[in-house]
């Protein structure tokens, strides 16, 4: 209770006089605006059409035609501690975000886990009378609370969101999402042949949430984050929005990157004498190793567009189209949403903050991939099998991601990209819009800032601050500064003195219009911190990092070196960590309930994400399904892990048991029985795979063997992945095959499920031990029951 009862009790309630003040729900002080974050992903300051990119975004510009667009506004350079940092007002590492949630180490910087004394903004506004809602991606809850089993706390709903319709993790295939609602798994309302895609149908709930308040209390005002999936891989559209572009990007990558520098500088948005870096600006494999003689990362070379073939540009130029349609389609929906709030009347009292959460990203490698899974992975990318796919890049059966050159392309003028401490990673697109509370229309603003300036910024737009303690926990103080100042005022000196940088192994500090930062790569596994190479400019005239004064000013370098530590030690930034994406997602991770040998699921329940199904990586397993067969013919999916971009799955088609293992979409390796199956009875059908070897580390080979009991109906030679069917995404299912199939041999029709017999379970054992003698346990174990 807020407040203290005021009233008088006494026996009779005749004699008593209420007071309700205790027990009324919050309300915001009338007239109060609501407020819209939109987070983009991947969304380099070069690719929209208002920051002078070749990517029509109309909505967009819309909304910076009323507001404003700033030209130094940075993130983290990476998508969990950007977002965390946008939520809370504080820095990343002070919010255990030093990656992604899926690749936290166990320390105070690395956890996952958000503390409670970092508040995010929907716990302070839902508790000032502000309605909640988020839409799309969350990915702030560590991978080993990403379930059923687990606790809800760091979900959306745990986090002061009182809807939710999303997913998780890091990313989702877009015709196929991973979605869950509040706060329990569903299934997308349509398919990709009905015309489902995921940027639509959150913005159908976006706009429902709204609708559901303001149907009820229209001077109540929401609170809305919409979080699309969108520039993320994999870049999946709408062929028509992809076709908007053919031929758009055919000169390539460099000359992109001059035309839209002509058109930043038009704007105002860059300094006139900017100038462009090289497209490989801190070495490549052939000019530069590590202390200790380690390769420079083959994935962040970018390939000269004139090095390359006829294919080759035909291939890396359709890439650029397939994002650019992808990022046009998700403004549509934007537009919808706008549409929305401006015929309820609602649109000019919205403070609207649009941005994206890093730069475009340099993932895709150099040649670009139709599998991003492939990336982490360790599995380098084959341009034969990718041009093969070209006609179906953006669609069902891809998992796409453009070479990196794009990426520096879409972060025109700035070198490098996502991952990395320089402005290509860092410094990205920030538009503030709100007509009735800002005067300036459609201005550029050059203060310095960063993500966690935007929750002090909302709050001092509100009038509010920040309370002592929320849920009973003390309050870390912001660590941002409000922006507001510059509303109105676009000559004023930025208020913001110091932001520290530290991502994967790089590391950064702008400090008063100077900026120092390394040259290390990220996720290179170089370590030797100790030894990194420090480079200096003069931010606030040197945008593009391109004229190192680390040699004329010594002093000033020392300085900023020292303000560094000093600025990582307040905000708890220790360890540094450079490890491959391979090494760091294989990290062990403490989960709910301990490995074991054997796993029972049964049909009927709800899909079990990848990070707390059974692992079969680079051992021998043996999956084993109970059927009452009952005189018909059966049909269906047994047991399905992950999908068509990686995974595998046991099934009986036309009577007979068939195995598939789908090796990073690459490979579909198909084992078939022999042998039909009986008209009746029990009996359990298995496939077992006994490792023999290693064709390169972590990718195992072996025999796979079918069974019908203990009769072996078929067998052949496999390999195994060495990492994860998806970064997020496919978990395992019994009796189906949810969402994309692992193969498209599957009979029927989605989810392909399991008929003809009773499924009653399935078992997978990972113990080593020979299936023969697994089986004749089970079928033990059947006659106790």
């Amino acid at each position: 209770m807020a407040d203290a009862f005021r009233g008088v009790v006494n026996l009779d309630v005749r004699d008593s006089v209420p007071d309700w003040s205790p027990f009324q729900q919050p309300k915001a002080p009338e007239g109060s605006p609501n407020v819209v974050y939109i987070v983009l992903d991947d969304v380099g300051f070069g690719a929209m059409s208002c920051y002078g990119g070749p990517i029509e975004t109309p909505n967009i510009d819309r909304i910076a035609a009323k507001g404003l667009r700033y030209s130094q506004w940075h993130t983290t350079a990476l998508c969990s501690p950007t977002r965390s940092a946008l939520l809370t007002g504080r820095n990343h590492t002070t919010n255990g975000m030093a990656c992604i949630s899926e690749a936290a180490i166990g320390f105070p910087n690395s956890n996952g886990h958000i503390p409670q004394e970092c508040a995010t903004l929907a716990e302070l506004l839902v508790d000032k009378g502000w309605s909640t809602s988020l839409v799309g991606k969350w990915h702030l809850c560590p991978e080993d609370e990403m379930n059923l089993a687990s606790t809800k706390r760091n979900w959306p709903t745990g986090r002061g969101f009182e809807r939710f319709y999303g997913f998780l993790g890091a990313e989702t295939n877009q015709w196929y999402p991973d979605l869950v609602h509040d706060n329990h798994p569903v299934q997308p309302p349509a398919t990709p042949e009905e015309g489902y895609h995921f940027s639509v149908d959150i913005t159908d709930k976006a706009i429902r949430y709204i609708d559901d308040v303001k149907a009820i209390a229209p001077e109540r005002p929401v609170f809305l984050y919409y979080a699309p999936g969108c520039a993320h891989a994999p870049h999946q559209a709408p062929k028509e929005w992809i076709e908007r572009y053919r031929g758009r990007f055919d000169a390539g990558y460099e000359a992109m990157r001059e035309q839209t520098l002509a058109r930043q500088k038009e704007l105002g948005l860059v300094p006139k004498d900017t100038q462009l870096p090289p497209v490989n600006p801190i070495g490549t494999p052939d000019t530069r190793t590590g202390p200790d003689g380690e390769q420079f990362p083959d994935v962040d070379y970018t390939r000269p567009w004139d090095q390359l073939n006829a294919d080759e540009r035909r291939l890396f130029a359709r890439m650029a189209e397939t994002y650019a349609g992808f990022l046009s389609h998700c403004d549509e929906q934007i537009g919808r949403l706008l549409d929305y709030l401006e015929e309820i009347e609602q649109l000019d009292n919205t403070i609207i903050v649009v941005v994206s959460d890093n730069g475009a990203s340099g993932e895709g490698g150099p040649n670009g991939s139709v599998n991003e899974n492939k990336f982490f992975n360790g599995v380098a990318d084959d341009l034969q099998e990718n041009l093969a796919m070209i006609d179906e890049l953006g669609g069902i059966n891809t998992y796409g991601h453009y070479p990196n050159g794009w990426a520096m392309a879409f972060n025109t003028p700035f070198k490098m990209w996502k991952r990395y401490s320089f402005n290509g990673g860092t410094c990205d697109p920030c538009v503030v819009s709100w007509p009735a509370g800002v005067k300036a229309r459609g201005e550029v603003r050059d203060q310095y800032h960063h993500a966690v300036d935007i929750v002090p910024t909302v709050l001092d737009c509100l009038g509010l601050e920040l309370p002592d303690t929320v849920k009973g926990r003390t309050q870390i103080p912001l660590q941002g500064v409000s922006m507001r100042y510059s509303f109105d005022a676009a000559n004023i000196p930025t208020a913001k003195s110091t932001q520290f940088y530290s991502m994967l192994g790089t590391r950064g500090i702008w400090h008063q219009g100077w900026k120092a930062v390394t040259t290390h790569p990220a996720v290179s596994g170089w370590s030797n911190f100790a030894q990194d190479t420090w480079e200096l400019y003069h931010a606030e005239a040197d945008r593009a990092e391109m004229h190192d004064l680390a040699e004329q000013e010594p002093q000033k370098l020392n300085e900023l070196i020292a303000l560094w530590y000093h600025e990582a030690g307040a905000n708890q930034a220790f360890p540094l960590d450079d490890r491959s994406p391979m090494e760091i997602l294989s990290t062990f991770r403490p989960q709910l309930t301990p490995a074991r040998n054997r796993y029972v699921y049964r049909p009927g329940a709800s899909e079990v994400p990848e990070s707390v199904a059974v692992n079969i990586r680079n051992r021998s397993y043996s999956i084993g399904a109970l059927v009452d067969f009952e005189g018909t013919e059966a049909s269906g999916v047994l047991f399905a892990h992950g999908g068509r971009f990686g995974g595998h799955a046991l099934y009986v088609r036309d009577n007979r048991l068939h195995y598939v293992y789908n090796f990073l979409g690459s490979e579909r390796q198909s084992v078939s029985s022999g042998t039909d199956l009986p008209a009746d009875g029990r009996l359990v059908l298995a496939a077992s795979f006994e490792k023999d070897g290693e064709e390169s580390p972590g990718v195992a080979t072996g025999i796979l063997s079918l069974y019908h009991g203990e009769e072996k109906v078929g067998e052949g030679r496999i390999r195994t992945q060495p990492g994860k069917f998806t970064l997020a995404g496919e978990g395992l299912n019994v009796g189906r095959d949810g969402g994309e199939p692992v193969t498209d041999d599957y009979p029927g029709t989605s989810p392909w499920a399991f008929g003809g017999a009773t499924l009653r379970r399935v078992a997978v054992d990972v113990s080593g031990e020979p299936y023969i003698d697994l089986e004749r346990e089970a079928m033990a174990m059947m006659a106790r029951e």
